[in-house]
């Protein structure tokens, strides 16, 4: 058995730091291996070069020429490593924003995926407001941030918080403050996800 985990969720809600704090327990819990697939350590160094040849700002990955050009080519490479590692039978989390295709629903898409029946599929919206965010994109000081930053105003208005039909089958998670018993039921959660997801 393989498991497919995303971890979804816009700039700052702490979506690397939650898929490595549960990646271990998650083997544990269900006897499987897994690797963990990070869309920014992929691609980080690529997209920077990229950028750099384009724009002369490496840092650049939330300008309109990105998202055209760049974005769903990392997104595709990310989902074709994942599933790859599927097929040799080393589940995978894959962490990334995926917020159109969370709005689009392709994540409960198995033949948008490319993956079979058998393989289970969890997908978590980690979340948190978004003062919260902006305060960690600053306090970590990635470079990658710096067009985020600087245009603010542009960028929170691709932020949003999935609803009625989005929701379904979806995991939230609020990555505010959680406590022990907040991570032990998301790994549950994670863990217990069935078969058969919602069709999108």
């Amino acid at each position: 058995m393989t498991r497919l985990v995303f971890m979804c969720g816009h700039a700052g809600t702490g979506k690397t730091t939650l898929a490595k704090r549960l990646i271990g327990p998650l083997g544990r819990a269900t006897g499987e291996a897994f690797c963990l697939l990070d869309k920014d350590t992929l691609y980080g160094r690529y997209s920077a070069a990229a950028m750099a040849a384009l724009t002369h700002d490496p840092n650049d990955r939330d300008s309109p020429l990105f998202l055209q050009h760049l974005r769903d080519p990392e997104y595709q490479g990310l989902l074709d490593t994942a599933r790859e590692n599927i097929e040799l039978g080393v589940s995978a989390i894959v962490v990334g924003p995926l917020s159109r295709e969370i709005r689009d629903r392709r994540l409960f898409d198995r033949a948008w995926l490319g993956v079979a029946p058998s393989v289970e599929i969890a997908v978590v919206w980690v979340q948190t407001s978004e003062d919260t965010a902006h305060s960690r994109i600053i306090a970590r000081g990635n470079p990658n941030d710096a067009y985020k930053l600087a245009h603010w105003d542009e960028y929170r208005q691709r932020r949003f918080v999935p609803s009625g039909a989005q929701c379904d089958g979806l995991i939230v998670f609020d990555n505010t403050a959680p406590g022990v018993a907040e991570y032990d039921a998301l790994l549950q959660r994670i863990v217990q996800t069935g078969q058969q997801p919602p069709a999108g």
